[in-house]
């Protein structure tokens, strides 16, 4: 056995390598410059062994790997920034020669002349897939939850180790975009059909199916390296390439709108490197890749939505002296359709819960709730029917609060009444033991207000979730006044630990999310009042980036909460906290015409009986005179969207409500879609530069309105030439921790 740190290298009698990756102190393998050394030294030793007929690559963890590194990135940018700022061509030629590193690995692996084959158990992602595809032959395992992907372009990438070019010289154009484009998950019964694994094995016989094939003849040469090779589809010119590219070009532009240039770039890579030998094709992606790197796309959706998002999972705001907590038992009360899908979350994630509710028939329907998920999952077969009863019987319907003794945490999902939440709080807590943690899953009420009643305030938190809870990736944790770090901890390590991605909020009304999300509709109520068609509204929306235009968004969440919100709102905070038009609109829709949105299947959309498609509702283009829609700008429009709620972020930061820009940024991604490519709401606005940005929101406001008003906080970032990430630093008392 050789001496290395991330891998066990065997040869066993046959003269079959095995190479099993299983990084030390890592509870998943990645891709480091250490791992790329010693994987290279391995490649050579295989190669110059006589004595090694071939070698089979699997993973020492349970999971084969998830790709590269968030430090290794993180410091390839951060050396990129330092050298740019003294010499930019150099800095682009060292950006070009680093982004070849991994690719010019794989390459050397396939060209080593020994039979190499990839043994794939659990998750394979990014650049551990593409080392998978540059191996001879893949054989995934028939474990569940095995799956395959090349994810890059969800983080504003694309596979630049050479997977824009094995993938279609495997596969068929059309379903190699489609798979890249959008960063879809493969199982293996997928990816076999579409001839990127070459066996399905069962997991306990992966390596021995592997090695089977190195012994049976395995050709250590690509098909691709071979005279005569003929791509698995259609060439590009060819009747087939005619009518595949220029259809390929227009979905891409369709969905995308043109904000993702990394996608733009799959598909010339692609195009291009399909024209040319193999190693062209090879510096066509480096050269793309080099390109794509230094697009501000690229640059702000890896720190949102890879590295903030791991730091965020991984308990960035968790405080640091605080054991973890193992939790052994859930108390959810409320078994509603929020309640229900808390409590299917925790028991999928292996926790037992006890679910309450006014009558055990009630505690009942919300374990059906549960068992209809479960159904929806095994028609998927992402389930078995031994899941399913493992899971139910987790959940435990009751009626009886004594049978939250013992509970580590309870969460209460009941009506949005403070009365009833009154109830909920004194009842469990007369059982709870006295270091229990309480939470309670209000979106409207202030959870400082709702603690009042509570005896131990310290150990009282929210913990709020969107809808549908199994669906729905984010959790706004909330710290009321006398809220404690044990029950911060607490809270994350739940929301950890049921694989949600948590964000720390100070106590306001409608908290961040609601917060912004009030501000996209409410500017879409603007547009309509002025006349401005409403499917224009709703198409600039998404040209803007967003995934849901904002009146389907409010038909979704429904016009007639949207009423007692500003109800609330004008009964709390007095007639200068509400705009009297939007009044006058929501109360038509919803007293005059009874259109309360999806719910009541007629909102600002009709929702006629399947297989008929949703629409607009002719009628409301009729409740304000329209303008002509040539003369509409719809860049202003688009412009508005994301300003208005962009602004809002920065108030709440300004107010102290989220104080670290990751949250707000990874937070406005996940919880209603902030147009990703900006890398979020804060990201958006360092993007485009503080000093630029209020100079456009001045311009917006003198035609719009006050909602455009810059706070002062982002005047004097702008006259400081300062960003959200500086001024707010993440990592300062990390920086401080290493120069003391």
């Amino acid at each position: 056995m050789a001496d290395y740190k991330n891998f066990k290298f065997d040869v066993d009698a046959d003269g079959i390598a095995l190479v099993t990756w299983d990084m030390p102190d890592k509870s998943m393998n990645v891709f480091t410059e250490e791992v790329m050394d010693e994987l290279e030294t391995i490649v050579d030793r295989v190669a110059g062994d006589a004595a090694i007929k071939g070698a089979v690559i699997t993973s020492g963890k349970d999971s084969f790997s998830g790709g590269a590194d968030l430090t290794m990135l993180k410091r390839m940018f951060q050396l990129f920034q330092e050298e740019k700022a003294k010499d930019s061509q150099k800095a682009v030629e060292l950006l070009f020669k680093s982004s070849g590193r991994m690719g010019g690995l794989f390459r050397k692996l396939e060209t080593s002349g020994k039979p190499w084959v990839s043994a794939i158990n659990g998750t394979c992602m990014g650049g551990a897939f593409e080392m998978s595809l540059a191996c001879h032959a893949r054989v995934a395992s028939d474990a569940p939850g095995v799956k395959m992907a090349l994810p890059e372009v969800k983080v504003g990438i694309f596979p630049g180790a050479g997977g824009t070019q094995r993938v279609p010289r495997l596969t068929n154009q059309q379903d190699a975009l489609q798979m890249m484009t959008t960063g879809q998950s493969l199982t293996p019964q997928r990816a076999k059909a579409m001839g990127l694994i070459t066996e399905i094995a069962p997991a306990k016989k992966l390596v021995e199916t592997a090695k089977k094939l190195i012994k049976g003849g395995l050709k250590p040469v690509q098909p691709w390296d071979e005279k005569g090779f003929k791509l698995p589809g259609a060439p590009i010119y060819s009747a087939a390439g005619a009518n595949l590219w220029p259809a390929a070009s227009a979905i891409l532009r369709r969905e995308t709108y043109g904000n993702y240039p990394a996608a733009a770039a799959i598909l010339k890579c692609v195009y291009e490197g399909l024209l040319v030998p193999f190693d062209t094709g090879l510096k066509i992606e480096q050269r793309y890749f080099t390109q794509i790197l230094q697009t501000l796309e690229a640059g702000m959706m890896i720190r949102s939505l890879f590295v903030s998002l791991q730091e965020l999972n991984k308990g960035a705001r968790r405080p640091a002296d605080i054991k973890p907590t193992k939790f052994t038992k859930i108390g959810v009360i409320g078994a509603g359709f929020m309640g229900a899908g808390i409590a299917y979350v925790t028991a999928k994630s292996g926790i037992p819960v006890v679910l309450i509710d006014r009558d055990v028939e009630a505690a009942e329907k919300g374990k059906a709730h549960a068992a209809d998920l479960i159904a929806k999952e095994m028609q998927k077969g992402r389930m078995s029917e031994e899941d399913k009863q493992k899971l139910l019987s987790l959940i435990i319907p009751t009626a009886d609060y004594a049978d939250l003794e013992g509970a580590d945490l309870v969460i209460e999902a009941v009506f949005e009444d403070r009365e009833v939440k009154r109830q909920a709080t004194e009842k469990a807590e007369a059982v709870l033991k006295s270091s229990a943690i309480f939470a309670s899953n209000t979106s409207t009420l202030p959870i400082s207000g709702l603690a009042k009643v509570s005896e131990r305030p310290k150990n009282f938190i929210g913990i709020h979730f969107f809808s549908p809870v199994d669906k729905m990736m984010l959790v706004e944790v909330i710290l009321g006044k006398k809220t404690g770090d044990k029950a911060l901890a607490v809270a994350l390590d739940y929301v950890r630990a049921i694989k949600k991605t948590p964000i720390v909020v100070n106590d306001t009304r409608g908290f961040y999310v609601n917060r912004c999300v009030l501000r996209y509709m409410s500017e879409a109520y603007n547009m309509l009042i002025e006349g401005v068609p409403p499917a224009m509204i709703e198409n600039a929306a998404r040209m803007a980036g967003m995934p849901v235009g904002p009146l389907a968004l409010n038909d979704e969440t429904a016009i007639d909460l949207s009423q007692k919100i500003l109800k609330a709102a004008l009964a709390d905070l007095g007639p200068k906290a509400v705009d009297p038009r939007h009044v006058e609109l929501v109360d038509k829709l919803v007293n005059e015409f009874d259109r309360k949105g999806r719910k009541n299947g007629k909102g600002f959309y009709d929702y006629p009986a399947k297989p008929a498609k949703k629409h607009l509702w002719p009628e409301l283009k009729t409740l304000y005179p329209q303008q002509d829609p040539d003369k509409v700008n719809v860049e202003e429009l688009k412009e508005r969207f994301l300003f208005t709620i962009a602004l809002e972020a920065a108030r709440v930061m300004e107010e102290g409500i989220v104080t670290d820009p990751r949250e707000a940024d990874v937070g406005s991604i996940l919880a209603f879609g902030f147009a990703p490519y900006t890398g979020g709401t804060l990201s958006y606005i360092d993007g485009m530069g503080a000093k630029k940005f209020v100079r456009r929101a001045k311009e917006l406001q003198k035609k719009y309105g006050a909602q455009f008003k810059a706070p002062k906080l982002l005047t004097d970032m702008a006259d400081n030439g300062e960003t959200f990430y500086q001024r707010f630093d993440p990592y300062k008392a990390e920086t401080q921790k290493q120069a003391a």
